[in-house]
């Protein structure tokens, strides 16, 4: 079921475990108010989820890279292993069946910015035995990266199923209160702004700068907070204060996707040597790149385009 020695390469860059979800996107004039309908353009349908987004986005890079995650088997799932293994990504950990596949309900508007609702299907089914089912993955993997689309059990078990060498990326989207020992084992903690704020609650601060500092705190090796237009700010607690990265300017189309984008090219970087802050300068311009397309894996760029940039 999952990669091994004769399939495989001997390590990859990065194994993303995570959600894999059929988009469906409509634009919108102005998102509704409560009790609002408003009409929309037509319904597109693209793969998506945090994890299938990350894996397509390194992928399209050039990061040898791995899919942990389950789908159904219906003919979303079909479409979301099509996409993985068009974009080169191991779909021996894509596992099938329990639940339809996950469905994200998006609508996007004219300035770009998105509203999601996911409905999580298969991968509320993806458990801590798939994971530790998964050990010839983990062997494998410089990096894994993680989300919180999957249960927190499972994220927990990734964690904890990490190799000697092997470091762990986690962004916690959606939301949720993060048990000690994940903290502990990130390295980074990427958050938006808003994910550092539920997570620090009351008192969080003000600045990107006192969030991270709060975030560092709480046990995280390093950390990244997502500025959108402006960037990112980066925190190592082996490199002293926060540093923060800059983005180019483009014109934004649609931002669906963009964070994924960002989190997969940090991670990857991360695992070819680099720094922190050098990772995180490469991540804002895929990420930047991702937003001048609409879509989420369908606007991932190559590492030609974000050299283009």
């Amino acid at each position: 079921m999952y990669a091994n020695e004769d399939s495989a390469p001997s390590r990859y860059d990065l194994l993303v475990v995570g959600s894999a979800n059929a988009d469906l996107v409509i634009g919108v004039d102005r998102r509704p108010g409560p009790g609002e309908t408003v009409l929309g353009t037509d319904l597109v349908v693209h793969p998506g989820g945090k994890g299938a987004n990350q894996a397509v986005a390194a992928a399209r890079l050039g990061a040898r890279t791995a899919l942990l995650a389950r789908v159904g088997d219906d003919a979303h799932g079909l479409l979301l292993r099509a996409s993985q293994q068009e974009a080169g990504v191991d779909t021996g950990g894509v596992l099938v069946g329990g639940a339809p596949t996950g469905v994200a309900l998006i609508t996007v508007d004219p300035s770009g910015d998105n509203s999601i609702v996911v409905s999580p299907g298969a991968n509320a089914r993806l458990t801590p035995g798939d994971i530790k089912a998964a050990g010839p993955l983990f062997a494998a993997a410089r990096v894994v990266s993680v989300q919180l689309e999957i249960p927190l059990d499972t994220v927990a078990e990734t964690a904890r199923s990490l190799g000697q060498d092997t470091r762990l990326v986690l962004n916690p989207s959606p939301p949720a209160p993060l048990p000690d020992e994940v903290l502990a084992a990130c390295d980074p903690l990427v958050v938006n702004e808003h994910e550092a704020r539920f997570i620090l609650g009351e008192g969080a601060g003000a600045t990107p700068e006192e969030w991270a500092r709060g975030l560092t705190a709480l046990g995280p090796r390093s950390v990244v907070i997502t500025l959108g237009a402006d960037g990112a700010l980066v925190s190592d607690t082996r490199a002293g204060e926060p540093v923060r990265v800059p983005s180019p300017r483009v014109d934004a189309v649609d931002t669906t996707g963009a964070g994924d984008a960002f989190t997969a090219a940090l991670a990857w970087r991360l695992g070819l040597g680099e720094e922190l802050a050098e990772a995180a300068a490469f991540a804002v311009r895929v990420g930047a790149a991702a937003a001048t397309k609409e879509g989420a894996q369908a606007s991932f760029p190559t590492a030609e385009e974000v050299a283009a940039l």
